[in-house]
């Protein structure tokens, strides 16, 4: 495996991670959303969400890591037991409580043991606009790549349909817009196919 870059404060990061063995990660309809829940309690505090894709086996995430100024302690207090200093948080500890949380319950449920995911999980800098912008389409293309679709519009667990909708989300669909000049284009974007030989040392499949 590639080394592994380090997650910091002010950084984008592609993040991926799949089942162990290739095996699946979810199970019923219910573990994507359990699964988005958890994303919101423990990566939500720490970072900026541009786009996500959940498929059977394996996940990805585009997110910006915030600054350490602009992390509101109190929102990383999971229970009256638990005091996070703000000096200690730790992006990647929180994917860990992410990974174990989701693991414990999944184990619990279906009478499993051992690991859901593969270990270490497995994240990409992204070091250009350029590289972000593809690298949005790459994730919403994700189900047509792995043919578990025709289109991005017909799979159901990714952002694509958040970015689209008028309804509040936590996924920055403005920003993400914004990178295509207006919806139409970003539209337009997401209907043709891309080329990904410039950044195809970067994408972690």
């Amino acid at each position: 495996m590639a080394s592994l870059d380090k997650i910091e404060f002010g950084h984008y990061y592609h993040i991926y991670n799949r089942g162990n063995n290739g095996d699946a990660i979810f199970f019923d309809e219910e573990n994507y959303r359990y699964f988005l829940s958890l994303y919101l309690k423990y990566i939500y505090p720490v970072a900026d969400t541009y786009c996500w894709c959940l498929l059977k086996n394996h996940f990805h995430f585009l997110i910006g890591i915030k600054e350490l100024d602009e992390i509101k302690i109190e929102q990383l207090n999971y229970s009256t037991n638990i005091r996070i200093n703000i000096e200690k948080v730790n992006p990647s500890k929180q994917f860990s409580h992410l990974f174990n949380a989701y693991t414990q319950a999944a184990n619990k449920k279906y009478d499993r043991t051992g690991g859901v995911f593969e270990e270490p999980f497995r994240r990409k800098l992204v070091s250009s606009q350029e590289y972000l912008i593809k690298l949005i389409f790459y994730i919403h293309n994700n189900p047509v790549y792995n043919r578990l679709v025709d289109t991005i519009p017909d799979y159901k667990w990714s952002s694509y349909h958040s970015i689209l909708s008028s309804k509040p989300t936590y996924i920055l669909k403005n920003d993400v817009i914004e990178l295509s000049d207006d919806l139409p284009n970003f539209q337009i974007y997401h209907s043709r196919n891309q080329d990904f030989e410039d950044i195809k040392s970067l994408i972690l499949e």
